[in-house]
């Protein structure tokens, strides 16, 4: 104590560490470091041990010992580590040796597809894939079955919509699976069927459960699970808020981790439509771990807006006949939220239409009885009533929400909702003004994970080709420091986490990335380009190009 006074007396700073004399095992130096830590925005070099930051500032070379790894960036940005407060790691994985239908522009493309992945398959052996929108086809109606038949007649087809809430199937199918041409559509789901009340081929929602693909072994879920994980630290994600997942994948994460196979952290949210892994939580309580985190639950209140399945107050203005589907009742979710309460989880609910948010809001209050701390997010709070925003910072809720959904949305968002919904709809500065936390993320693989598309989604309301002019309301727009606030330290604190990462600075994991152009000074439109050049979690890197 002596001693540390004398040296304050001569005008010297030191912390703890360079006091006696602590070594880093690894420095950044020659960086522009945006560290999302208000007491101190700025700084030029950082220093790591034991996989945490130790000091960040403009030296650290009172840390460098003889063993101390040191990087030059050489002026590069350094950010935290992205945090995406929302995807689904296993459907990532899948996709990524599936066909990808992402942004094809006819239902024939995708059958051309299919039919010469078919070549390759042998007779009885599954065909799936993802990413098809019929918002981007001429017709902009969903598919029949029957392109499907004549491109893979002896395989079963099974292709997920770009939302994850609508299938498109053919019939061999529909008959392994043992689904009736009568079938009755499901509580919360839809068939799609033709004049003679026989099924079209798409099931939305809840339908698409009658439609089973066999399940993965348990080798195969490791490995989409891995290779999702590296693609992610690839990218910048350090951390990802898993969206509803079973107990086979839970198994699955756990088994990577003994093994030293998963490269970035898992705040896995449990599937509420698993009752006996949820009871079985309840009972044991939250799992809090370096790189698995369970202390959460997910439901889906409703579907999606693009397949017309989001719960609406009002019909849609594109199907006046339609306002959505419930796929959750209120009292369900209020029991959820109060089993929750009492067992110290927290409940994150898909809603994405307003009657959806309106419910789940509703839910939520009975449970919450105003400001508190369980942290209660809604997932996507894609279309808000005016009225119900403040419910969102009455009851301290978090608003979990996907700045590329508003850019893929904009296109055709306004047709199903109307001039006046469309107003409540992505609203992320009317959140942020009222207080209520926003953390973002990318609802991948509905959306591409890359987080720096997200981020400039978010600056710019525009696609990545700069339409429309100015933004697409761009009253919504965020500035660069809270679109990287909610992409870094919000995501952290919708995890309960954000003492322990989010943001650059001493005692919290070392969790960042170095960026090839500085996301938060170059042009908006360069933004999509730039790219990660380092990834580091926990003190070590996982990826450098």
């Amino acid at each position: 104590m002596l001693r540390l006074a004398v040296g304050i007396t001569l005008g010297l700073t030191f912390t703890a560490a360079n006091f006696f004399g602590e070594t880093a095992d690894l420095v950044i130096v020659n960086a522009r470091v945006y560290t999302v830590n208000p007491r101190q925005p700025s700084a030029t070099a950082i220093a790591i041990k034991a996989g945490k930051f130790l000091a960040v500032g403009d030296s650290v070379s009172d840390y460098v010992g003889a063993e101390t790894r040191r990087i030059d960036v050489h002026g590069k940005a350094v950010i935290p580590g992205f945090i995406d407060s929302h995807g689904h790691m296993l459907g990532l994985g899948e996709t990524l040796s599936s066909l990808d239908l992402h942004g094809v522009s006819s239902e024939l493309e995708i059958q051309a597809m299919v039919a010469n992945r078919a070549r390759l398959r042998k007779p009885g052996e599954w065909i799936t894939g993802f990413g098809w929108d019929q918002n981007l086809w001429k017709n902009k109606q969903f598919p029949i079955k029957d392109l499907l038949d004549s491109a893979a007649p002896d395989n079963p087809v099974v292709l997920t919509r770009v939302d994850g809430h609508a299938i498109w199937v053919n019939s061999e199918a529909l008959t392994v699976t043992g689904v009736k041409d009568k079938v009755a559509d499901p509580t919360g789901g839809r068939v799609m069927r033709d004049e003679t009340g026989y099924p079209t081929g798409v099931f939305i929602d809840n339908a698409m459960d009658l439609v089973k693909v066999p399940d993965e072994t348990p080798a195969q879920r490791e490995a989409d699970l891995e290779a999702a994980a590296k693609l992610c630290a690839r990218i910048g994600l350090t951390t990802v808020h898993d969206a509803g997942i079973p107990a086979a994948t839970l198994e699955a994460y756990r088994t990577l981790i003994q093994k030293n196979r998963l490269p970035i952290r898992i705040n896995a949210m449990i599937s509420g439509s698993d009752p006996d892994l949820w009871n079985r939580f309840l009972k044991a309580g939250p799992e809090i771990g370096d790189f698995l985190t369970v202390r959460s639950v997910k439901l889906y209140a409703d579907g999606a807006l693009g397949s017309r399945g989001a719960a609406l107050l009002a019909p849609y203005s594109d199907d006046p006949k339609n306002s959505g589907l419930t796929i959750t009742e209120q009292a369900t979710i209020e029991k959820f939220a109060r089993e929750a309460v009492k067992g110290g989880f927290q409940v994150c609910t898909h809603a994405i239409g307003d009657r959806a948010n309106h419910e789940v809001l509703l839910a939520y209050a009975a449970a919450l009885h105003g400001k508190n701390d369980k942290r209660f997010r809604v997932e996507h709070a894609q279309v808000v009533a005016p009225e119900d925003f403040a419910r969102f910072r009455d009851n301290s809720i978090i608003a979990s929400m996907q700045p590329t959904h508003a850019t893929s949305d904009m296109p055709w968002a306004a047709l199903r909702l109307g001039p006046v919904r469309i107003e409540g709809a992505y609203a992320w500065q009317t959140f942020l003004k009222l207080g209520v936390h926003l953390a973002f993320g990318s609802d991948f693989p509905v959306e591409n994970p890359n987080p720096i598309w997200g981020f400039y989604a978010a600056v710019s309301r525009q696609d990545r080709q700069g339409n429309p002019d100015g933004g697409w309301f761009p009253n919504q727009r965020l500035t660069r420091a809270e679109a990287l606030r909610s992409w870094t330290i919000e995501g952290a604190y919708a995890a309960f986490q954000e003492t322990t990462k989010g943001s650059i600075e001493p005692g919290k994991f070392a969790d960042f990335v170095v960026l090839s152009d500085d996301i938060m000074r170059i042009a908006p439109a360069r933004i999509p380009t730039a790219r990660v050049t380092m990834t580091v979690v926990n003190g070590r890197v996982v990826y450098q190009e």
